[in-house]
């Protein structure tokens, strides 16, 4: 018998409608298992107790009304910290923004809350959400469940720790160039970057999305049923669908014909280590093994197009920290601040040429991909890395080379996952994470696919327990 904070969001809303379960019971043994964890990995933010058990309750009596509020209620989950929350401040990881109350929920935290998830606490994140790290100047350092000296990666950095050391089933997180799927890739857990604006979120941004992090993709189709729906606050958001999420699971017959696209270079940034190549590599030959066709395909990604947007990203920040009061300036992470302030020698020629290369980056994403139903890789060069770094290179004039296999879909607006497909050796071995990437718009056929590969795959490694257990 799973432990209660182990068992999936699906197992758990079974059980309260036979009443074998309570959320109130679900919800303290979550509790109980994150004060185990969190000196550890200090995933949380905002952190009420009182307040998870009190929405406990509540769920509690309309299970026994036969009344629930709505498809997720009484599941225990997460918000990322820079997801809107009425009444709680945001500080955006970092210690340089004032601690205002946000005025409303934002989209993703209003539908949570409307399907009657217990929301248990916010996850942390670094600076601003620009590391692939879980360093910040407000949070604790976050770290890794699965070795305390790594980092879970980032931005969304405390709901992969969280999700990997089972803060409950469900949590959401964002990403802008791969801060759902790194730390996925890097924690061992299931994320969706789902095409942009299926999921609405508020404020919009180009290339921004929110979406589910989660240990399976019956989870994680769970919540796009609910994160989906509409919300006029989002400029860029898609139109309202009528998508049958709860088909996510086609069988691994669904693998028989489909031609997917093998992409082992990125093109730019760092070399994919040895290890997470073989995993990679493992993982198509399942697939293929499975009766889908495996193609090789070139790197379309450039060194230049990174850079662009890199220094285009690098411009936005400067312009921000510059706006600041200087005393609240010296308070950012002094690589963030290094990364920044390298921008001030830009001509506005030389940023005009690097906005660029979010355009050039989206037609050569969607080119490179139209001759594919899905196309896999690596979502990083490398396993996790030291919980220290802000960075895979710690060189805030190279901060970024580690994106190159997951910037692009956010660029296109494509959906791509992160899911599972193996560990590095040695005393604590790392999860590698393989991502798959569909066409735009075909959110639903990613989740097949992941959920057939979940089938395919050998079975997991046990999720890591906190210290001393």
């Amino acid at each position: 018998m799973s432990a209660l904070h182990d068992l999936p969001a699906h197992a758990l809303l079974a059980a309260y409608r036979q009443r074998t379960l309570s959320p109130v019971d679900v919800v303290a043994d979550v509790l109980a298992h994150i004060g185990r964890w969190e000196p550890h990995i200090q995933a949380t933010y905002l952190l009420r107790p009182d307040a998870a058990l009190a929405q406990a309750r509540a769920s509690e009596a309309r299970w026994l009304r036969g009344a629930p509020l709505g498809a997720l209620d009484g599941v225990p989950a997460t918000i990322k910290e820079n997801i809107a929350t009425r009444g709680d401040p945001m500080p955006l990881g970092t210690a340089a923004t004032a601690l205002l109350s946000a005025a409303a929920d934002a989209p993703p935290a209003a539908r949570l809350r409307e399907a009657g998830a217990v929301v248990v606490a916010k996850t942390t994140m670094p600076d601003y959400g620009m590391l692939s790290s879980g360093l910040s100047s407000f949070h604790p350092l976050a770290r890794n469940p699965w070795d305390l000296s790594k980092g879970p990666g980032g931005s969304s950095a405390g709901a992969g720790a969280a999700a990997a050391a089972g803060y409950g089933p469900l949590h959401i997180g964002t990403d802008i160039g791969g801060s759902l799927r790194l730390p996925a890739s890097w924690c061992g857990i299931f994320s969706l970057k789902p095409s942009l604006g299926r999921i609405p979120i508020d404020p919009p941004y180009t290339g921004r999305a929110a979406g589910p992090m989660t240990r399976t993709v019956a989870d994680a189709a769970l919540m796009m049923q609910v994160l989906s729906q509409s919300d006029a606050r989002d400029s860029m958001a898609l139109p309202a669908q009528d998508i049958a999420w709860g088909r996510f699971d086609q069988g691994v017959e669904h693998l028989r014909g489909l031609r997917i696209g093998l992409l082992l270079e990125a093109g730019c940034g760092l070399a994919v280590e040895p290890e997470v190549r073989a995993a990679i590599e493992q993982a198509a030959r399942w697939l293929e093994q499975a009766g889908a066709h495996i193609v090789p395909m070139q790197p379309f990604m450039t060194q230049a197009m990174l850079d662009g947007m890199d220094h285009f990203w690098r411009m936005r920040s400067y312009i921000d920290l510059q706006a600041l009061p200087a005393a609240q300036q010296g308070k950012v992470l002094p690589y963030i601040r290094a990364w920044a302030d390298s921008a001030a020698g830009l001509s506005g020629t030389a940023v005009f040429h690097a906005s660029q290369q979010f355009h050039l980056t989206r037609l050569a994403t969607v080119r490179a991909c139209n001759a594919f139903d899905y196309v896999i890789s690596p979502v990083a060069p490398m396993p996790a890395f030291a919980a220290e770094l802000p960075s895979p290179t710690d060189d805030p004039l190279r901060p970024l080379e580690h994106i190159g296999f997951t910037v692009p879909f956010n660029m296109s607006e494509q959906p791509a996952a992160s899911v599972n497909c193996g560990y590095t050796t040695g005393l604590h071995p790392l999860p590698i994470g393989l991502q798959i990437a569909g066409r735009r718009f075909d959110d639903l056929g990613v989740l097949q696919l992941a959920h057939a590969f979940e089938q395919i795959r050998p079975p997991q490694r046990a999720w890591p327990q906190p210290p001393g257990i």
